[in-house]
């Protein structure tokens, strides 16, 4: 385990589960939570784990991906995004589920060759692709 100082603590409260309700202490996020079709639910009106977790690591990795340009005196546009694809599915051993992530990241105005090199430094910057190396699958590409 790599040791770290804490700057941040985000806390969150989830009741019932994949159609319950998750909210943050701090009372900026509350939202109800459906289970979607391909997992066997009713694709009812809330979200899910895999989007919340998508939404996460989309903003931490375009984050990563402006410090590590601005460390570099590359300046990164106000449009630049990061389109992330979060899948669940049933483990290759039927002992459980994993998760796989796919970003997709697009940088106007930036020649390809300086984002391919951005992205590489902030894949190592990113706490979410920190947390994720070795333990699932993630595909960085750049559009």
């Amino acid at each position: 385990m790599k040791a770290m100082k804490i700057l941040y603590t985000a806390r969150a409260k989830s009741t019932g589960g994949r159609e319950g309700k998750s909210a943050t202490d701090d009372g900026k996020l509350s939202l109800t939570l459906s289970v979607p079709r391909g997992l066997g639910g009713d694709d009812g009106p809330g979200t899910n784990p895999e989007q919340l977790f998508a939404c996460g690591y989309s903003a931490c990795f375009l984050g990563a991906l402006r410090f590590v340009a601005g460390k570099s005196g590359v300046a990164v546009p106000p449009e630049a995004n990061v389109a992330a694809a979060v899948s669940i599915g049933a483990r290759d051993d039927g002992t459980g589920f994993s998760i796989e992530a796919a970003l997709t990241i697009t940088v106007p105005g930036v020649e390809r060759a300086t984002v391919e090199k951005l992205v590489e430094q902030a894949h190592i910057v990113c706490p979410y692709s920190d947390a994720t190396r070795g333990n699932i699958k993630v595909t960085l590409t750049v559009a």
